[in-house]
């Protein structure tokens, strides 16, 4: 059985993230993230939705399963961050 427990600290510290983003925020971050699926799309082909949503759906992950969502959760973070953080923006 899986340990889901680093992916719970990044799931909640994303809940707290994303309460203190303001609309644009939230919209930038969707935009680098798309940019990011892009990219790995262009590289290594397109990722099967169904394999995505099998992996949300799953009562109890397996390994791999928990590494995908712990990761997912991690790079939102990282990004939501960074967006709040106006790392990134032009300093005038």
């Amino acid at each position: 059985m899986a340990d889901l427990s680093d992916f719970q600290q990044y799931y909640k510290l994303a809940d707290i993230l994303i309460e203190q983003a303001s609309k644009e925020q939230l919209a930038e971050c969707a935009r680098l993230l798309a940019l990011n699926l892009a990219h790995y799309q262009g590289r290594f082909g397109e990722i099967a939705l169904e394999d995505t949503l099998a992996t949300l759906d799953a009562t109890e992950p397996n390994d791999e399963q928990e590494v995908l969502l712990k990761d997912g959760m991690e790079i939102l973070v990282g990004l939501l961050g960074g967006v709040l953080s106006g790392r990134g923006e032009d300093k005038h």
